[in-house]
């Protein structure tokens, strides 16, 4: 009896193409920080436009990214990530989806930014205070933990200033509570859990002397400003916000739906400085909410739209991920082992989806190396399709 399966870990060997390994990716979607970013040079410029403004005015400016499902809003917003957190000086986080409400998306951006970037955080902002009131010279988050650390900085020193100056600044006295606890080794997972609106009980808030809970909409837009106003006043240009799969909110009910979309114009009506969002959008739900929340809508200052991959885009793209793999034992042309036709084939049979044409070329790449093809022609192509 033959065996159904073989199963084996050794790697497909792809030399015959004067590959290393198949350069697509199996499951096509998007890297946490993506390498290759090709065409949309319409989009390029819009977001280039929105995101240097900000970081050279501080001023806020918004933009919205529309595109259909596989065109590339996920990997745009991703790029556009690496490279602001690249520039340095500003504050990025990432939303994956909305959720059922702005406490959501305030809650993932925090989630994003992480515990130990707000843990120097609270450092930082200690470190200010420091300098102001003690002989010593902490000039940044490391430094000013080494000092209390080895004692030679006494956090009751400390504490009551700067929780008196943050909550001047924050305008939210149980946020400013909730920052410093994060140096506390007692209460440091309890003030992260309140941050991140999780929830915890009122034993745990108590602890800290913090009286709110920070579990609605409203909670999450004043956590949010006063997050804001802390990262510019220790010197950080803005806040971005990447918000994606924003076309979940047409999943919830209207007054769900109306309640994030408020929440959201209240955030940018309180924060015209140092914040920047950018969203990706399904256009159909992009033009319901135009339609309908007109308030929300033109507190965006420009929308963009992914486009299907032309001809050129599709070469540049393949070219760039089969460059990453090859080696350079032979000659090649530099969309080897496709076929102008077949490339021209499957931009037809894909309709110029980034997704579908980087999965069928990961797929075809394969086929051809299993049956130990030379070239991937039109007509393996129809084949294997």
């Amino acid at each position: 009896m033959s065996k159904a399966f073989n199963i084996t870990d050794q790697e497909q060997d792809y030399s015959q193409f004067s590959l290393e390994a198949n350069p697509f990716p199996y499951s096509p979607v998007p890297a946490e920080n993506p390498e290759l970013y090709c065409g949309q040079e319409q989009a390029t410029s819009a977001i280039s436009s929105t995101v240097s403004t900000t970081l050279s005015t501080g001023k806020s400016k918004h933009l919205v990214i529309t595109g259909k499902y596989g065109n590339g809003k996920s990997h745009t917003l991703k790029y556009t990530r690496s490279l602001v957190q690249d520039q340095g000086g500003a504050i990025v986080g990432y939303v994956a989806q909305p959720g059922e409400g702005f406490i959501d998306i305030y809650h993932e951006f925090v989630y994003d930014l992480g515990f130990t970037e707000l843990q120097n955080i609270a450092y930082e902002y200690l470190a200010t205070v420091a300098r102001d009131t003690t002989d010593t010279n902490p000039i940044s988050a490391s430094a000013m933990k080494s000092l209390i650390d080895d004692g030679d900085v006494l956090l009751s020193e400390l504490v009551p200033t700067a929780i008196k100056r943050m909550s001047d600044t924050t305008r939210f006295a149980d946020f400013a509570r909730a920052i410093i606890h994060l140096v506390y080794e007692d209460t440091n997972l309890y003030a992260w859990q309140w941050l991140t609106a999780e929830g915890i009980r009122y034993e745990q808030r108590k602890e800290m002397e913090i009286h709110t809970a920070l579990d609605d909409d409203t909670m999450g837009v004043r956590a949010f400003t006063a997050l804001r106003s802390l990262f510019l006043e220790l010197g950080y240009t803005a806040v971005f916000v990447f918000v994606d799969e924003f076309e979940g909110i047409a999943r919830l009910s209207s007054k769900e739906e109306q309640s994030t979309l408020n929440s959201i114009r209240h955030l940018m009506d309180q924060n015209s400085h140092g914040l920047c969002m950018l969203f990706g959008c399904a256009p159909e739900v992009w033009q319901d909410v135009m339609s309908e929340y007109h308030a929300f809508s033109e507190r965006i200052g420009q929308e963009v739209a992914l486009r299907p991959l032309t001809n050129e885009d599709m070469y540049e793209l393949l070219e760039r991920y089969l460059e990453r793999k090859r080696t350079n034992s032979v000659q090649h042309s530099d969309i080897d082992p496709f076929t102008e036709e077949a490339l021209d084939l499957i931009l037809q049979r894909s309709q110029g989806n980034i997704r579908q044409v980087l999965s069928v070329c990961s797929r075809l790449l394969d086929a051809a190396t299993y049956e130990e093809r030379t070239e991937i022609t039109a007509s393996f192509v129809q084949e294997s399709l």
